[in-house]
């Protein structure tokens, strides 16, 4: 068939978990702080993060980066620059460099953010955002 899964995979039912957890201690807060219900899912295909992942691995090469990482970030559009003028939530991908020590245990990093390649973003997003 294909590669095997991932190790860090998890299963459905925790994914459903960490959603729910989501949705019912952060979403009532945030909707409430900014007046509208923001979006807290996002989607891009499978082929644009495929050639993100390879501009990231070539550029990183030429820089004698053998381990590159992605950190995602949240966002928020500004009110004006966007499309119904109330400032969506977004997520964007950086690239980083290797970790300088490894991820730890404790599942932290020491990668820093390469500045020298450009992040991803302009995913898409369900309105109102789709449960898992």
């Amino acid at each position: 068939m294909g590669k095997k899964k991932p190790k860090k995979c998890i299963s459905i039912e925790e994914a459903k978990e960490l959603q729910k957890s989501w949705c019912d201690t952060r979403t009532p807060e945030i909707d409430k702080c900014i007046g509208f219900e923001d979006t807290r899912e996002f989607w891009w295909s499978v082929e644009d993060l495929q050639d993100y992942l390879k501009y990231v691995k070539k550029m990183s090469r030429k820089q004698g980066i053998e381990n590159p990482g992605i950190r995602m970030y949240y966002g928020a559009y500004p009110k004006e620059k966007c499309k119904m003028n109330r400032g969506y939530a977004t997520l964007f991908l950086a690239p980083t460099g290797a970790p300088v020590g490894g991820v730890g245990k404790d599942g932290i990093d020491d990668a820093p953010n390469n500045y020298d390649i450009e992040p991803l973003n302009f995913g898409t997003s369900g309105r109102p955002p789709r449960n898992y």
